[in-house]
């Protein structure tokens, strides 16, 4: 016999082992046992057949290891056993194979390194060892095999560097390398690989420049870069042979110009350089793609307009640009790409009518369009998009009624038109969405009751209407929207009793507040009066009416009170009778039991429960008869005694009920009283960040990672409260003393007295205001308020996160040439600038600290508008880290600011 062909059989598949006794088939030439379910070990008797040239035992669930008597078969030619469990190192006895030109040991389990004696089986053409738990480096030995074809090593845990040897190869069509850790830069002599069809180097540790030599693979068609840290320009002749069909560079740092030569570059079928920070005008630097499928560019530093040349992409299914700084309007050609399922242009700067052609992409399935300025109404073209499933028009202008022709997207997951100008009800067709998971309509005009019909929406997990003007009662139909986990109808004319449904009883204060007559069985709501019969309308009527009156009359005096003491201050001693004596509550709560509590907890204020002490106001801890632990703020004076008091006062309960962020502090409610005026938060066990700064034994419980996810934690609530408020909310006093932490040392931003909300239709003055050393440096000649400034701050706090100590002039003389010093400010190492009270960071952390002060610096640019966003720097420090190219003790602030731009 000198051949065994067992295919699947027609019954069923094969569940035998391999017997042993196959090694007495010794004048066996060719044994094929693929694609079975053969299980167990391979048997070491296959040593035996020595004229064995084929042995296929693939894509079954053989285990154990490669016996290493396989390396007794000097004739094998082609050895398939990828697709099993094996497990263990890959044998050195294999380098006697010299006949070998096929070895494929894909997806096992295989372990250890790549034996450097497989640069002895020179006569591989085919060499595929992915998809396994291979670990070391790449040896070099494989720049011997210059008969080598297919090279695919992805999908393990090798390390070190890329072998220039590699170079060597000028046979190889297919090099996968991605999906490990290799480190290092990519070696020059992959420019002589001129019949290289696919690079892929994507997911590793890979950093410095890409060469250019890159641009002398004619025969290219994909190259994939992306999740590396290289740095740098594109090869502006990446595409030079004009056969690139799927490039990708993605969440690296790469900077400059879109290459020119992919303007050309008709061949492109798949394209995703997002996550970068790549310059050029969009509508210039990219042509016409007949085969273009997906194109992604989002958070770049792209400008201009969309060009209408996208519409000529006819297989286009797939346009991503959000984050650039795109303008204009959406050209109605884009409606010619009919082929087109996702479409996200959020986070621009957009403006003008969503085109009516927009209604010819029936295939929709995902639309972006958030972020931008976009005006008028939705078109009533948009009922031709009955596959949608996404959703989201949010922070626009779009005004007019919501379109009931929504209620037909059947197929509907995410639906998000908050924070616009939307007008009249909420179409009851919305209740058809059956599919609907998320809806967010809050922060608009809409008026009247809520529809019954919501109550059909079965699958609704997320619901927020607040913001709103919407009256009446929550329809008790919700009840029964058992899929319901998280609802916010805060800041509406809502009244009545809340539905008995899970999210409605679990609902936090912040979710329900700023309605007129909300009741329940709810710790911070009034019980609803079960005397009253269902059965008597009248006594309902003659009840109702005078409280709801009474409650009116209140709420007016409030609302009166307000108005006058910011705007009028002869008004405002007017009306000091009348607001000295209410308390009020953001949670619903009676006001005077409140006030009594808070008395209570602190004994009338004793200085024992003090725990610090501000310019306006002092801080108590308090623990309720709940025994819930708060914080408690209270002003030195009387508000209605000082206006700048009360203007702080009522500035500061303004911001903290219009944001809710995981880093930001909770106001949990706020007392105006003719003896205390105070604010109630909830407690932090850890204190501020500069009293752990300065105390040198709690500075040691800082750790480096501690110190990175409280700069990521304050960047994310500055983001928030930069992009994702409407109106933009400016902090104005960004310090260490306003950073607190909890117990798990997660941090908040807290003190909004001097918070400012941003007009983004004029031009925004203030007073100074803020922390001296924080400050901004334009606000010394200019009033103007902006991001900008708080950017500032939080760059002084970074550097004061990292040094332990306010980085005083270092940043300053970093900027300048001289210095006073023997050794000049850029060759100073960082490490000796870091906290000394804790060991150096080391190995991740290390690159992560070094990515703090490189943001840091990019945030203290003298030049406001060279300073990033916060949404850059949050999402820089949620998706990047520096890659060490030198050991942490060698690297100085000049080689670290060599590093200028931020990704976003």
């Amino acid at each position: 016999m000198r051949r065994i062909l067992l295919s699947p059989s027609l019954t069923g598949r094969n569940t035998d082992v391999i017997p042993p006794s196959i090694g007495t088939l010794i004048s066996l030439v060719d044994l094929q046992l693929g694609i079975n379910q053969l299980n167990g070990s391979i048997p070491a008797s296959l040593g035996e057949l020595t004229n064995l040239s084929t042995l296929i035992l693939r894509t079954n669930k053989l285990s154990g290891t490669i016996p290493k008597v396989i390396g007794n078969l000097k004739s094998l030619v082609h050895l398939l056993l990828s697709e099993n469990q094996l497990s263990g190192s890959i044998p050195t006895s294999l380098g006697y194979l010299t006949n070998l030109s096929m070895l494929l040991l894909f997806r096992n389990k295989l372990s250890g390194t790549i034996f450097e004696e497989i640069g002895n089986l020179k006569s591989l053409v085919d060499l595929d060892l992915s998809d396994n738990q291979l670990i070391g480096s790449i040896p070099t030995s494989l720049g011997n095999l210059t008969d080598l074809s297919l090279l695919y090593l992805h999908t393990n845990e090798l390390s070190s560097t890329i072998p220039k040897e590699i170079g060597n190869l000028k046979s190889l069509m297919d090099l996968q390398l991605g999906a490990n850790q290799l480190n290092g830069s990519i070696p020059r002599s992959l420019g002589n690989l001129t019949n290289l069809s696919t690079l892929s180097l994507l997911k590793n540790k890979l950093s410095g420049s890409i060469p250019q030599e890159l641009g002398n693979l004619m025969k290219l068609t994909g190259l994939q870069l992306g999740d590396n840290q290289f740095v740098g320009y594109l090869p502006q002749n990446i595409c030079q042979g004009g056969s690139l069909t799927n490039f990708s560079a993605i969440n690296n740092y790469l900077i400059g110009p879109i290459p020119k030569s992919l303007k050309t570059c008709s061949n492109l079928f798949r394209v995703r350089l997002d996550g970068n920070q790549l310059t050029g005008n969009i509508s210039q630097d990219f042509g016409v793609y007949p085969k273009l499928n997906y194109i992604d560019l989002s958070h770049n530093n792209l400008y201009g307009e969309i060009s209408h040349k996208w519409g000529q992409c006819s297989k286009l299914t797939t346009l991503l640009i959000a984050g650039n700084n795109i303008s204009g309007t959406i050209p109605p050609e884009l409606g010619n790409a009919t082929q087109i399922h996702e479409i996200d242009l959020s986070s621009n700067r957009l403006f003008g009518k969503i085109p009516n052609e927009i209604g010819r992409l029936t295939s929709l399935v995902k639309l972006r369009l958030d972020g931008n300025q976009l005006s008028s109404s939705i078109p009533s073209e948009f009922e031709s998009f009955v596959d949608l499933e996404y959703l989201d028009l949010s922070t626009n202008k779009l005004n007019e009624s919501i379109p009931s022709i929504l209620g037909n997207f059947l197929k509907l997951t995410y639906l998000n038109l908050s924070n616009n100008e939307f007008r009249q009800g909420i179409p009851f067709q919305l209740g058809k969405l059956v599919q609907l998971s998320n809806l967010d309509l809050s922060c608009n005009l809409l008026e009247g009751k809520i529809p019954s019909e919501m109550s059909n929406m079965e699958s609704l997990e997320k619901l927020n209407l607040s913001h709103n003007n919407l009256s009446g009662l929550i329809p008790t139909r919700f009840q029964d929207m058992h899929g319901l986990v998280d609802v916010d109808i805060s800041h509406n004319d809502l009244e009545g009793p809340l539905p008995n449904n899970i999210a409605f009883q679990n609902a936090t204060p912040e979710e329900l507040q700023g309605n007129k007559g909300l009741c329940g069985n709810v710790r911070f709501l009034q019980p609803c009066n079960k005397q009253i019969s269902k059965k008597d309308p009248n006594m309902v009527v003659l009840i109702t009416f005078p409280v709801l009156g009474a409650l009116a009359l209140v709420s007016a005096i409030f609302v009166l009170a307000f108005i006058a003491q910011r705007k009028q201050k002869d008004q405002h001693t007017k009306a000091k009778d009348m607001v000295e004596e209410i308390s009020f509550s953001l949670l619903n709560f009676d006001g005077k039991l409140m006030y009594e509590e808070i008395i209570r907890a602190t004994e009338d204020f004793d200085s024992k429960y003090c725990i610090g002490k501000g310019g306006h106001g002092s801080v108590y801890v308090a623990r309720l008869s709940s025994a819930n632990m708060v914080a408690v703020k209270k002003l030195h004076l009387p508000c209605n005694d000082d206006n700048n008091l009360q203007r702080e006062f009522l500035n500061e309960v303004r911001a903290l009920t219009k944001i809710r962020h995981r880093n930001i502090v909770k106001l949990l409610d706020f007392c105006s009283h003719h003896r205390h005026s105070f604010l109630v938060y909830e407690y932090f066990e850890k204190g501020c960040l500069a009293t752990k700064l300065n105390k040198e034994e709690e500075a040691k419980e800082l750790g480096w990672s501690k110190r990175v996810n409280i700069v990521k934690g304050v960047a994310h609530a500055l983001s928030y409260m930069h992009h994702d408020c409407s109106p933009p909310i400016m902090h104005r006093d960004i310090s260490s003393k306003n950073i607190l932490l909890d117990s798990e040392y997660e941090a908040s931003v807290s003190d909004f007295g001097t918070a400012k909300f941003l007009n983004p239709d004029s031009a925004n003055w203030s007073a100074l205001a803020g922390t001296y050393g924080y400050v901004a440096p334009e606000l010394a000649y200019t009033m103007e308020v902006n991001q900008k400034c708080d950017v500032y701050s939080f760059g002084v706090v970074t550097l004061e996160i990292v040094m332990g100590r306010h980085p005083g002039d270092l940043f300053s003389s970093l900027s300048s040439s001289s210095s006073s010093s023997a050794l000049p400010a850029h060759q100073i190492l960082v490490v000796d600038v870091l906290d000394q009270r804790i060991s150096p960071p080391t190995h991740e952390v290390a690159g992560e600290v070094l990515s703090l002060a490189k943001v840091a610096f990019a945030c203290l640019n003298s030049s406001p508008q060279s300073r990033p966003t916060m949404k850059q720097v949050s999402q820089h420090l949620l998706t990047q880290r520096l890659h060490l190219s030198n050991p942490l003790h060698l690297i100085t602030f000049g080689e670290l600011l060599a590093f200028h731009g931020l990704t976003t």
